[in-house]
């Protein structure tokens, strides 16, 4: 990577802090066609940052529901044919009307059916934001990864490079959670170093994200910006709910509080980013 830039931690935790204060005073609708196991976290991660979500996947409703929410959820966790159907409805409505879409290709990789539901929804929807771990997002960018069932169990290719590549070919903001998260939109590349060994103890952490990702570019559309503020949230939410965790129980309890409870002095002091221009 080229140069780092050298704007100041003061200055990028007060920008994340104003799109916070912008989704709590006007609480967008988040439309999230979404996987069983993580549905009612989503919804709660929304609520605690200020938003409001709903979950519907009828594909009767959808193009309805789109029109009237500030982005779209795209999580193929739980998928059958019948969802894919519904998310591309439902895309092609977001599109159509502008609105920020981000796809969470949950295990493309691990099964055929995920892998071609992941590449058909890129292909037939113009896909905004994506983030994923490191194996599903190189199979999306046409490279190999490894999963065992939804987790990425491999490195391989370097991070930057897979995301480099993937958001320069369909114009979009790329993200890659693990232990350090990348974001790029193919030229600025985004490190951040937030974020707890705890959030691996329970399950949904990454959709979460995804959810939080698509409230924060509801009402910035700024998405490199937008996706970064929502990383570095979630983040700093798990080392403080860590803190006071005793286990995974009330680790989970304490991170929607923290979510719920940030302002722009835990933002300042406490986020760790490294942003490079290529």
């Amino acid at each position: 990577m080229n140069r780092k830039t050298g704007i100041s931690k003061i200055n990028l935790g007060e920008k994340i802090f104003g799109i916070i204060e912008r989704i709590r005073q006007e609480r967008p609708l988040i439309h999230n066609i979404t996987n069983m196991v993580a549905m009612n976290d989503s919804a709660n991660i929304i609520l605690a940052i200020g938003g409001l979500p709903v979950m519907a996947h009828a594909q009767a409703e959808v193009r309805e529901m789109v029109r009237v929410a500030g982005a779209l959820v795209l999580n193929i966790g739980t998928l059958t044919s019948e969802q894919i159907d519904s998310m591309i409805v439902a895309g092609e409505e977001a599109n159509n009307l502008k609105k920020p879409v981000v796809l969470d290709p949950v295990g493309a990789g691990a099964t055929h059916l995920r892998t071609e539901s992941a590449l058909r929804l890129q292909e037939r929807i113009k896909i905004d934001i994506v983030r994923g771990n490191h194996a599903e997002v190189s199979i999306l960018a046409g490279l190999k990864g490894s999963i065992k069932g939804v987790e990425s169990v491999g490195s391989g290719k370097n991070a930057v490079e897979i995301g480099q590549s993937l958001a320069r070919r369909h114009n979009q903001v790329v993200i890659i959670t693990g232990k350090k998260d990348i974001v790029t939109d193919g030229k600025t590349v985004i490190e951040i170093n937030n974020g707890s060994p705890m959030l691996g103890t329970i399950t949904a952490t990454g959709c979460m994200v995804t959810s939080l990702i698509a409230t924060f570019a509801a009402v910035w559309d700024d998405y490199i910006m937008a996706s970064t503020g929502a990383l570095v949230c979630f983040g700093l939410a798990g080392e403080k709910a860590a803190v006071k965790a005793q286990g995974p129980g009330s680790f989970k309890v304490n991170l929607f509080d923290e979510v719920y409870n940030l302002n722009e002095e835990i933002i300042c002091k406490g986020l760790k980013v490294n942003i490079y221009e290529l």
